[in-house]
């Protein structure tokens, strides 16, 4: 359901997505400068709107940031590029993970390539680990970060220093490639 809030002469544009999943109240901005408002069940409009109001000074830094792209995308998220690259993606996380679970030897279930707006990558309890099809189209040391991170949650299935340390060992800059990947998001080509 598409919203409208006026603050400080800034007129923002939301979408309200109920969960039943969540837990918390989450803002999302997407590269087309689309604002979504992830909302647990049982949240009052009264509290998404302040909580709108608490984070509009983010809501309108990311907004700033992505409308300066808004007409350069070289990729969207539509299901022809998915189709176009998901096999070519699958075929690179295979043989990434084949290659560096040499050293780590973690057992996983399966590997899925998607077409997510937000995410990377992940891993789920059951040791499958998913990745978004444009992992094929980045620079391979950011590619290989994205895989051996998912990897590295088989063993440590949080962002503890213990997981940080094991990441770590197979990619010794890591804290790079993570701010790097912070600041460009899914935006990186």
């Amino acid at each position: 359901m598409q919203r409208n809030i006026k603050i400080n002469n800034k007129e923002i544009d939301y979408k309200i997505k109920k969960s039943n999943r969540a837990r918390r109240l989450r803002i999302a901005v997407y590269c087309d400068t689309s604002v979504v408002i992830t909302v647990p069940l049982g949240i009052s409009e009264n509290k998404v709107e302040r909580f709108i109001i608490e984070k509009t000074n983010w809501i309108i830094s990311k907004l700033k940031y992505f409308e300066q792209f808004k007409h350069n995308f070289i990729m969207d998220n539509s299901e022809e590029n998915y189709l176009k690259y998901k096999f070519k993606a699958l075929k690179l996380a295979e043989r990434k993970i084949e290659h560096y679970n040499k050293v780590c030897n973690f057992k996983f279930n399966k590997i899925n390539i998607k077409n997510q707006k937000t995410r990377w990558g992940s891993c789920s309890k059951k040791g499958n680990l998913n990745f978004n099809y444009k992992i094929v189209l980045l620079p391979e040391r950011i590619s290989d970060y994205i895989i051996i991170h998912e990897l590295c949650h088989l063993k440590e299935f949080n962002h503890s220093r213990k997981f940080w340390d094991l990441v770590a060992k197979l990619v010794p800059d890591y804290l790079n490639i993570k701010e790097e990947l912070k600041n460009k998001g899914l935006n990186f080509m």
